[in-house]
C-alpha cells in the first residue's frame, strides 16, 4: 500500500502531461484544417519566382536610394584649393591617385605641378619594404621645412596627408612622430577625403584608415595624372588572400575583392576611345580575379571551383562561381582589337589552362607573362607560403612556352629571406639561369611587422648577406638579358610608340610585346606600302628592324607605319582555335 501511495503522485502528473499534449495537438489539427481552408479559396497568384524574374528584367533588383545628406548639401569642400601629388610605388599606387584625384576633382580642387603652390600636399606611400618607408619619412622633413618657410611669411599653411599602405601600416606612429601631417587615409578610405580635407581647416586631424570588404571605387572614374599618355592602368581588383608570410599587402590592401566586369568594360572603352592604345590590369593577385556582381548569378549560380595551375595550392578554399580572369580577358581584349592589354601583378598558380589559351587566342593580349618566384628552393619557398615546389613552378614555365612559343617572362626574386643558407640560395640562381627570363624584379628580404614571418622566423640573415647574394643575382640576370636581346637583333617587330626618349627629342622610345623599351630615330616613314610618308608620333604602331641592344633596352630603324592586327596577320603565326580543353572551356561556360 505504502509503494502504491508513492506511485499514484507521477500518475497524476503524467495524467496532466498527457491531456496538455492532446489539447495542442487538436489545436494544431484546427489550425491546420483551416489553413488548407482558407487556401482553397484563394485564387492562383504571383510566386517568389515571379517578382524576381521581373526584377532581373527591370534591372532595378537591389537599387539603393540615393542618400540624402542635408547637412553636407552643397558644401564646397575645396574651395580651388590647389592639391600636390606626391606618388611612390607600384602601379597600383598610380591608379590609386588617379582615383583619388576624380574625388577631389569633382569636390572644387584644383591640381598643380608646382609643390611650392599647394594648399594641399598628399602622399601615396608604399610599405613593401623598409627602404621605401624610409624615403617617406624624408620627405615629410622636407615639406616641414616648406611649411614653417610659409607661415613665417605669412602665407596660407600647407595640409599634408599619408595615402595608402603606410597610412594603414603605420597610423600610430606617423600621428607620434611627426607633427606635421594632417591627414591620414587607407588604402580603403578615399571617398572620405574631401570631409577630411575640410576638417583640416579647423586645425583638426582627420584619421580613417579602415579596410573594406567591399570597397573597388568601381564607380568612380579615374582622372589620369597624364591625360597625354597612350597608356593607362585599370584596376580590377584589390587586395589578396594569399597570406605569403613575408608579405605586408593583406594587412594593407585588406581581402580581395573584385571589380564587376561592366564597370571595367565601360572604363577600358572610355578610354580607347579618348585614345589611349595599351592598358594595363591592375590587382595585387590580378589573375585571381571573380566578379560575383552579377545579378542574375545569385539566383543561377555557376557552381565551377575556381581553377589552379597544375601542382599548385593555396591556404584559402576553392572559390566558386563568378567570372574568372580568362572570362574578363576575353571581353576587355574584344573591346578594340588595336588596343593592346597587359596585366600585372599575377601569382603562378592563378595560370590554368583557359587563361592561357584565351592569351594564345588574341594578338592583341600580349605575350609578356610575369611569373613571381620568390625563391628557388622549395624549403624556402615552403616558409615563405608559396604554395608550390621549385619542381611544380619549372613545370608551369615548360607548359606555358609548350602553349605560348614566343612568351617573354618576368619574375621577382628575394634573396636573404628568414633562415636562408648559401645553398639554398645557390638554388635561386640556378632558377634565374635556367629559366632565363627577360626581366627581373630582385631585392633583399626586408622584414614588415604584422606579417607571418614577423610572428613566427627570426631575420637571421645579415645585412651585407643579403646585398652581397643581391649583387650576384643582378649579375646573373643582366648578363641573360643582354644574351636575350642581342638574339633580337635582326628582327622585325611591332612597337607602340609611347613618347620622345628621356635622353634625346631627336629619339622615340616604345616597347615591343615583351614590353622591353626599344629606341628608334624621329622622322617620316611610310603608311603600310605605300609612298605616303607621315611623322612618327606617341600611339602610332611601328614596324622597327632591331639593330642594336643592351641588357635593358633595344635600338631599331623604323621601317612603316601600321595597325596591331595587320602586322600579326602579316608576321605572325596565328595559332589555331581547335584545342580540345580550350573549345570545351569556352563553349562550356562563355557561352
Amino acid at each position: 500500500m505504502r509503494s502504491n501511495l508513492i506511485k499514484y503522485p507521477q500518475f497524476l502528473r503524467n495524467f496532466k502531461r498527457y491531456q496538455s499534449t492532446s489539447v495542442n495537438l487538436l489545436k494544431d489539427d484546427k489550425e491546420t484544417h483551416q489553413k488548407e481552408k482558407n487556401k482553397r479559396k484563394l485564387p492562383d497568384g504571383p510566386n517568389l519566382n515571379h517578382f524576381l524574374v521581373n526584377n532581373l528584367n527591370s534591372k532595378k533588383i537591389f537599387s539603393k536610394p540615393k542618400e540624402n545628406v542635408p547637412y553636407v548639401k552643397d558644401v564646397d569642400f575645396g574651395s580651388n584649393r590647389k592639391v600636390f601629388f606626391d606618388v611612390y610605388g607600384c602601379q597600383m599606387n598610380v591608379n590609386d591617385t588617379e582615383i583619388v584625384w576624380s574625388i577631389l576633382k569633382s569636390n572644387n580642387f584644383v591640381k598643380t605641378d608646382v609643390l611650392e603652390e599647394a594648399d594641399v600636399v598628399l602622399i601615396m606611400t608604399c610599405s613593401i619594404r623598409d627602404s621605401a618607408e624610409e624615403r617617406i619619412w624624408g620627405r615629410l622633413d622636407y615639406l616641414r621645412g616648406i611649411r614653417n618657410k610659409r607661415i613665417k611669411i605669412g602665407n596660407r599653411d600647407m595640409k599634408v596627408g599619408i595615402l595608402g599602405c603606410m597610412a594603414e601600416r603605420l597610423k600610430e606612429k606617423v600621428l607620434e612622430k611627426d607633427k606635421t601631417v594632417d591627414i591620414i587615409a587607407g588604402p580603403d578610405s578615399y571617398k572620405d577625403l574631401p570631409r577630411m580635407l575640410a576638417l583640416t581647416e579647423n586645425n583638426q586631424t582627420a584619421v580613417n584608415v579602415l579596410l573594406s570588404l567591399e570597397e573597388t571605387y568601381a564607380d568612380i572614374t579615374p582622372v589620369r595624372l597624364n591625360e597625354d599618355s597612350v597608356t593607362a592602368f585599370v584596376s580590377i581588383m584589390r587586395g589578396c588572400d594569399n597570406m605569403c608570410t613575408y608579405c605586408i599587402v593583406p594587412f594593407t590592401r585588406g581581402r580581395e575583392r573584385s571589380r564587376p566586369v561592366k564597370s571595367i568594360l565601360n572604363e577600358v572603352k572610355y578610354l580607347s576611345d579618348r585614345g589611349v592604345k595599351e592598358i594595363t590590369l591592375l590587382g595585387q593577385n590580378v589573375n585571381s580575379y571573380r566578379d560575383v556582381s552579377n545579378a542574375s548569378e545569385i539566383f543561377i549560380p555557376n557552381t565551377t571551383p575556381t581553377h589552379l595551375a597544375k601542382g599548385f595550392k593555396t591556404v584559402y578554399k576553392s572559390k566558386i562561381g563568378g567570372l574568372r580572369f580568362a572570362d574578363l580577358l576575353e571581353r576587355v581584349s574584344s573591346v578594340n582589337p588595336e588596343l593592346r592589354i597587359r596585366f600585372t601583378s599575377p601569382h603562378p598558380k592563378d595560370f590554368p589552362d583557359e587563361v592561357l589559351h584565351m592569351i594564345r587566342e588574341k594578338s592583341n593580349i600580349c605575350k609578356n607573362l610575369h611569373l613571381p618566384a620568390q625563391s628557388g628552393n622549395t624549403n624556402v619557398l615552403e616558409r615563405m607560403r608559396r604554395g608550390y615546389t621549385r619542381e611544380i613552378y619549372l613545370e608551369l614555365v615548360e607548359h606555358i612556352r609548350e602553349i605560348l612559343p614566343d612568351v617573354a617572362l618576368s619574375s621577382d626574386f628575394i634573396c636573404g629571406f628568414c633562415g636562408e643558407t648559401d645553398e639554398e640560395f645557390d638554388d635561386t640562381l640556378s632558377l634565374i639561369e635556367r629559366v632565363r627570363y627577360n626581366n627581373a624584379y630582385l631585392f633583399p628580404y626586408s622584414m614588415r611587422e604584422k606579417t607571418t614571418a614577423h610572428r613566427r622566423y627570426e631575420d637571421n640573415v645579415p645585412e651585407k648577406i643579403k646585398l652581397n647574394r643581391l649583387q650576384k643575382m643582378v649579375s646573373l640576370y643582366r648578363n641573360i638579358a643582354e644574351t636575350l636581346n642581342r638574339q633580337k637583333v635582326g628582327e622585325l617587330q611591332l612597337i607602340l610608340i609611347e613618347g620622345h626618349s628621356k635622353r634625346s627629342k631627336n629619339q622615340f622610345q616604345g616597347r615591343n610585346d615583351s614590353n622591353v623599351k626599344v629606341i628608334i630615330p624621329a622622322g617620316e616613314i611610310p603608311v603600310g606600302d605605300s609612298n605616303y610618308l607621315t611623322d612618327i608620333k606617341p600611339g602610332d604602331y611601328i614596324v622597327v628592324q632591331i639593330n642594336d641592344s643592351s641588357s635593358q633596352t633595344l635600338k631599331g630603324i623604323p621601317l612603316y607605319h601600321t595597325t596591331l592586327q595587320d602586322f600579326h596577320l602579316k608576321y605572325k603565326y596565328v595559332y589555331p582555335k581547335c584545342h580540345d580543353d580550350y573549345i570545351k572551356w569556352h563553349g562550356g561556360y562563355l557561352n
